[in-house]
Parts: structure tokens; sequence; C-alpha cells
């Protein structure tokens, strides 16, 4: 097998989701209804952070979807963002909303996140939303989980009875991707172990995944030694390593791509793997925050 035909292509995949979720837009349109509203509010200058914003806007504008930014310098006040969450909660113009993260430091984060009305938490960070996925319920899933969980469906990666290895433990990918494999419901239905920083001899339980999902936030960790034959690796993570090119910089994941490739069956490359999916499962959970709300 070619390294081509290895390569789960999430720009492929989410290209795809687009066009679904635009013919509903259009559809909603049609009947008279108003295009989903997907806000943000971006705290800061963080480069990350303004592109994933502005790459959100461009992909609402391709879908049809409403979007609006609210920009506020990293010097505001915790009362200042936390009257931006309460004019967003109660806006009936807005569907549903994100507050890119990270905050600065000397804000609240948990509080931050806690004032956001669970029927707007399309990033699905409340604990509202935590709580229904743990038992299963209808929810708005956190945006990269949901993305990795689509990857693998659709690129006919089969889950069930198989070993998972999810390295990284964060609320915002490691553990909620670990719930949603371990769920008994279709592409699920997996044994999932969880390792992370701590973990010792972690290459000892690397080596046992049929699917290993990278989520550690450390860039090239991930080596072809630690990687079994044939495995399925999702690779979560996205680094800006300085470099003398024009952009002054190249982006890398937690995974060794170039030593790992030749030993797996299918994987995600960096970029262009579960970095588009995240932001197509944020215009998902807008568009079923608009049906619900409608």
């Amino acid at each position: 097998m070619n390294i081509q035909d290895k390569i789960i292509d999430g720009k492929k995949i989410a290209e795809d989701m687009k066009k679904e979720i635009a013919a509903e837009v259009a559809d909603m349109v049609d009947h008279g209804k108003p295009a989903p509203h997907l806000a943000a509010l971006l705290v800061g200058d963080d480069g990350a952070s303004k592109t994933y914003v502005a790459n959100k806007e461009k992909s609402c504008q391709l879908v049809g979807m409403t979007s609006s930014v609210y920009r506020l310098p990293d010097t505001a006040s915790e009362k200042e963002i936390l009257d931006i969450i309460h004019f967003l909660n109660d806006d009936p113009d807005v569907d549903g909303y994100i507050v890119q993260l990270p905050l600065p430091k000397h804000v609240d984060e948990k509080k931050v996140i806690r004032a956001i009305n669970p029927d707007k938490d399309v990033d699905g960070f409340t604990p509202h939303s935590i709580g229904l996925m743990q038992l299963g319920e209808p929810c708005f899933l956190p945006a990269t989980p949901l993305g990795v969980m689509e990857l693998l469906k659709r690129s006919g990666v089969d889950t069930e009875g198989k070993h998972v290895v999810v390295v990284g433990r964060s609320n915002i990918v490691g553990t909620p991707v670990s719930v949603l494999l371990s769920r008994k419901m279709k592409n699920a239905n997996a044994t999932v172990t969880i390792c992370h920083s701590k973990t010792p001899n972690i290459a000892d339980f690397t080596r046992q995944a049929d699917i290993l999902v990278v989520a550690i936030g450390s860039p090239l960790f991930i080596k072809a030694d630690m990687v079994k034959d044939g495995a399925v690796v999702i690779d979560v993570g996205v680094h800006r390593i300085p470099d003398n090119s024009e952009k002054g910089y190249h982006l890398v994941g937690d995974v060794d791509f170039d030593s790992v490739v030749g030993k797996v069956s299918r994987i995600t490359p960096v970029p262009g793997g579960c970095g588009p999916m995240t932001i197509v499962s944020l215009l998902h959970n807008t568009l079923l925050a608009a049906k619900n709300r409608r």
C-alpha cells in the first residue's frame, strides 16, 4: 500500500460534511427561517486562536450561516468577558457561540465556561453538556472529539471490539474521545485505554492499540517503535515549528508521521487531518442548536 492510500483525508471529509450542512441551511432559509447564527468571543491576540476564529468565519460563510465575532484585548476583565457571555445567552438571534480558549491567566476559565447557556454551548464544554455525553444522552459533543468520530466512521474504520488507546486526558479531547468510543452505539463499542504524561512505560500500551488516538500536546511524541503494525493512527496534535520558510514555520502533530506511516494501515496527516474536522463539527453543532431552538 502506498502512502497516499493510507491517508485519512480530513479535508475531503470536512468538505463533504460542509455540503450536507449547506443543503440543510438552504432548506431552512427556503422555508422562511433565518440562517443559523454562530458567534465567537475572542480575548487577546493569540495567533492560533485568531486563525481558528477566522477559519470559522470563512466556513460559516461557505455554508450560508451567519457569523459574528466579539473581540476583547487580553487586558479585559473577567466581568467584561462575563458581560458579553450574558449578552450572547440572551440574544435571540444567536443560536450558538464559542468562547475561544485559552483565556488570559487572570480569568477563571471554569467560571466563564459555566456561565455559557447550555442550549448555545456548541463547543460542548459546559458541565451540562459533558454530563449528558457521559450518560449517552443527546447533547452538543465537543467539536474535536466529534470530528474524530466522524473521521473514523466516514473513512470506514471499524471500531467495534477494537482496542483503542487514547494518549492524552484533557477535557477538550482525550477524555471525551475515550467516552464516545467506549459507548454502546454504532461506530463505537471499543475497549478503551487512556494514557497520559504520567503513564509509565507508555509505549507498552500504545503498541497494543488497534486504533491510536494521540492528543498529548507534545510534538512528534509518537515514534515508529511505539506503534503496532497495521494500526490506525489519529493525530490530534498541531504544533508550529519555526523554520526559514516564507511563513516562518511548519506544522507537525503529536505523531512523527515520517517514521510511523510505514507501519500503519491508516493515518491522519498534519495539517489536513483532524483540524478541518473540528471546524465542520462546530458548524454541525450550530445547525443542531438552530433546529433545537426553532
